[in-house]
């Protein structure tokens, strides 16, 4: 196991700045120097985007910023002790020790125990008070070392004086917080408080590594100081045991400090629940165990709600979210569990058709049902690869369509998801099957999947007798929301939306000439305006929807599947052009290496290739990234391109026809967009962006 920490890595009473931003990329900046990651600005981009999620400093004068990153090659920890305190958050004031952390994305588990270590080590007033009065980096490496191992150092033996000097008269905390810290996150505790009282946690942050465990430590004394026996399970990097359902049953409220989504949370169902950001675990934990004993004797406190819905979602509804931006929510959510349903069956059936030739679609049933692999067919189409491949391209076409027959299903399912939880999955799948049956298609799936979730939460929200709570999730709502919302859409909404679903159909069938092109410009447009947000869904979507009702004498829909996805593939191409061939002057050193990797994803199809350009240049990028897409679009519709695979990029070629106009519609937008960031780079901005960073290390 490599080292975590070397001297090389620790600075000792030096000044790096007066903001977080700028300790985190001078640290970022001497991880890499010491050939432990592969680039500073990828680095210091991850862990200054955890910062921004949640400040790291904690009491006591720490700070642990920390993250994993792809641009980290060996899991390690710099250390400084800063002679200017910066402030990173903490209530107490700012930070002179930093810790920060850096770990691979995929870092083994015995690492992310350690760095899990250290992180509980910190709020040992003793160990911090040692970091505070070595004199070398080799101390510091030492008491370090010796925390990881469990062994008193001999310089932390050294001062005791200063230890406690600099922990004041809090000692007993740190002393209970220690021996707190075995036990932890270890999911079931044989020793039981003298104390009434039982109380539960679990603390969850987003990296896993630092403030899960923190916190637990910080509960645990807490709770111990005040005689509650308290069980934590740590739901972090390094693993987690879950709790004894037996403890859970006997706890009287559970604390939830988390800063994500509890894992299991249904097994904490009506309990009192005090819930709260992984920080304040460790900043005011005497506060929420005392939240906790008050909610515990409060019949009318907040509970864990009887199905598991999302806590954070369930606080901002009450607080009065806008009724867009639920909205948005939902239909995004729809759309995002609908896609993996469309991108493989769309793929299977263009596989079928080149196996199959595209006649295959009345074929397939026949030779499916009376022929095999030991069988093959004697009558198939006329362009498919022989008996072999006519069955083979039977059997991908059949797979193909089937998944894609989940398509308004999907989409309505996951909209109701996004709304009431996994009880409105079954009333929105169901309702999505009635818009199937009745012609209401795409839009049909988007109607019945709103009402089947806001039926399903609004019978969730009821106050019912508690023995009735466990009938809710699993009879009452999904039997309940389905025959009301299917109900509506068999009896009065249908039939008009599958009227509005035919007529759509029916216009873009007839679209030719300026019209189609017209279509081709405002999909472009959609396709680049957010790259993969909202609007570039509503298109894909859109796009995507059609695919069920194309055929050879109705091309259009495939014909709009080629203009997105060949918009869709245009700003990272074109960010990549321009960033790693015309001019690399004008992009950072970070932008140069995301624009190697945007060729491989432009070619993919994956628009999010260019995010990175657009976060850092949004008023160039993205400007820019739309003309293209309009270019693109404008290209392919002219040309009657069609695309009989919603996903690939250039891949699938072979579902791809004419296949060369489609490249040219691409390389068209691609060289358009590049020179129009290039050229507003260059003369709607005073200053150009600086190619290298020089990021200071001390030596």
């Amino acid at each position: 196991m490599t080292q975590l920490i070397t001297t090389e890595l620790v600075e000792l009473d030096q000044n790096l700045g007066s903001s977080p931003e700028d300790v985190i990329r001078h640290l970022a900046g001497r991880v890499a120097a010491n050939g432990r990651a592969t680039e500073v600005e990828g680095l210091f981009a991850d862990a200054f985007a955890r910062e921004s999620k949640t400040a790291t400093g904690v009491p006591g004068g720490i700070a642990i910023p920390h993250c994993r990153s792809t641009a980290v090659t060996e899991p390690t920890l710099a250390m400084a002790r800063l002679s200017q305190p910066v402030d990173f958050g903490a209530k107490d004031g700012p930070a002179d020790l930093i810790f920060f952390i850096a770990a691979p994305e995929g870092a083994d588990q015995e690492h992310l125990k350690l760095l899990s270590k250290l992180a509980r080590s910190l709020i040992k007033k003793d160990f911090t008070a040692s970091l505070r009065t070595a004199t070398s980096p080799a101390e510091i490496v030492e008491l370090v070392e010796a925390a990881l191992a469990d062994k008193p150092s001999a310089h932390a033996a050294a001062a005791p004086a200063a230890a406690a000097a600099g922990a004041g008269a809090g000692t007993g905390t740190g002393a209970a917080t220690g021996a707190a810290a075995g036990t932890a996150g270890e999911g079931t505790g044989t020793a039981k408080a003298k104390g009434p009282k039982r109380l539960v946690a679990v603390t969850a942050c987003p990296t896993g590594i630092a403030h899960t465990y923190m916190a637990a430590d910080s509960l645990v004394a807490a709770a111990k100081e005040v005689g509650v026996d308290l069980q934590v399970e740590t739901q972090g990097a390094s693993g987690a045991k879950a709790l004894d359902p037996a403890v859970i049953a006997a706890a009287d409220a559970v604390i939830f400090a988390v800063d994500v989504d509890v894992r299991g949370k249904e097994r904490f169902a009506g309990m009192p629940v005090i819930n709260a950001p992984v920080k304040r675990g460790i900043d005011e934990p005497d506060k929420m165990v005392a939240e906790a004993l008050a909610a515990a004797d409060n019949p009318h406190a907040r509970r864990v709600p009887h199905f598991a819905e999302d806590q954070a979602e369930h606080n901002a509804e009450e607080k009065g979210e806008h009724i867009g931006t639920k909205l948005k929510k939902a239909l995004l959510t729809g759309v995002s569990y609908m896609i993996p349903f469309v991108a493989g069956g769309g793929l299977l059936i263009a596989l079928g058709f080149l196996l199959g030739g595209y006649t295959i679609t009345g074929f397939a049933d026949k030779i499916l049902a009376e022929n095999s692999l030991f069988n093959l067919p004697t009558v198939y189409p006329e362009l498919a690869w022989g008996p072999m491949g006519a069955y083979l391209g039977a059997v991908f076409f059949k797979i193909g369509a089937l998944s894609l027959g989940f398509l308004v299903p999907a989409l309505a399912g996951y909209i109701a998801y996004g709304i009431a939880d996994r009880p409105g999955i079954a009333p929105g799948f169901v309702s999505g099957a009635v818009a199937v049956f009745m012609g209401a298609g795409f839009l049909g799936g988007i109607v019945g999947g709103l009402l089947a979730g806001y039926v399903a939460h609004s019978i969730g929200k009821l106050n019912v007798a508690r023995w009735l709570r466990g009938l809710m999730p699993v009879v009452i709502i999904p039997l309940v929301a389905s025959l009301v919302s299917s109900g509506i859409l068999f009896i009065f909404l249908g039939r008009y939306v599958a009227a509005v679903t035919t007529g759509l159909n029916n216009f873009l069938a007839g679209l030719t000439g300026a019209s189609a092109i017209a279509l081709g410009i405002v999909l472009g447009l959609m396709m680049c305006f957010d790259l993969g947000g909202p609007v570039n869904k509503v298109a894909y979507s859109f796009a995507v929807a059609g695919l069920g009702a194309a055929s050879i004498t109705n091309q259009a829909p495939w014909q709009i599947m080629a203009a997105v996805m060949a918009s869709g593939m245009v700003p990272p191409l074109a960010m990549a052009l321009a960033s790693t061939v015309l001019n690399k002057r004008l992009f950072s050193l970070a932008e140069q290496e995301n624009g190697k990797a945007a060729w491989l994803l432009g070619a993919s199809f994956i628009s999010e290739g260019a995010i990175p350009f657009a976060a850092a240049d949004p008023l160039r990028v993205i400007p820019a990234s739309m003309l293209g897409g309009a270019v693109t679009g404008a290209i392919s519709m002219a040309a009657g391109v069609g695309s009989k695979a919603p996903h690939g990029g250039i891949f699938v070629f072979f579902a791809i026809d004419p296949f060369l106009m489609f490249v040219v519609a691409i390389a068209a937008g691609t060289v358009v967009s590049a020179f129009a960031v290039i050229g507003l780079k260059r003369w709607a901005v005073k200053k150009p962006v600086d190619t290298v960073e020089t990021v200071p290390v001390a030596a």
